[in-house]
């Protein structure tokens, strides 16, 4: 189960009508166009000044958002993205889910030294580990372990990270017997 809050509404209409009570319309509208700002820079220093200082992600050093990379535009500062990570293009990170009955938010924490393919989806309230690969296109519903590779839909894990060690063990073998 991922790490979410669940809010319900009590009235007859979906929780999308009810947004603007939950999150301010201004704030959604600055978040926006930082954000695709941002989404189109070239620049990623750039890029990470405008979601460490405008959006207040906490976003680690030499981290990499690729082009077209979509962060939550309601709740960006319940994201964090350690040092040297990358999120591949056209990636979405949610970290609220607006349903029927209820809503939901939570915090996405994604490691040291990760790899997110493109077109990924994470969705709130998923931690992904350090040193973690999640492969492209892939929607991340549920945590990832520290050194993983993951992949599909639905997200599972292919190599652990004790297996993804003996695959690149150092006699060349790559994991073959002899």
């Amino acid at each position: 189960m991922r790490r979410t809050e669940r809010y319900k509404v009590h009235h007859k209409a979906n929780s999308l009508w009810q947004m603007y009570s939950t999150v301010s319309f201004f704030k959604i509208v600055k978040n926006f166009i930082v954000i695709q700002v941002a989404r189109y820079t070239p620049f990623l220093r750039m890029k990470n000044w405008l979601y460490r200082h405008l959006l207040r992600m906490k976003v680690g050093e030499r981290t990499s958002f690729a082009l077209m990379a979509m962060p939550d535009s309601m709740f960006p500062e319940k994201i964090k993205v350690g040092d040297n990570s990358i999120i591949g293009y056209n990636t979405t990170i949610l970290a609220h889910e607006y349903l029927i009955t209820e809503y939901r938010l939570g915090e996405v924490h994604i490691g040291n030294e990760v790899m997110i393919g493109a077109n990924s989806t994470i969705l709130p309230g998923v931690h992904i580990g350090d040193g973690a690969i999640v492969s492209a296109a892939t929607l991340v519903h549920k945590d990832v372990p520290a050194g993983a590779f993951a992949g599909g839909n639905p997200m599972r894990i292919i190599y652990t990270k004790e297996e993804m060690e003996s695959r690149q063990s150092p006699d060349g073998h790559e994991g073959r017997k002899s």
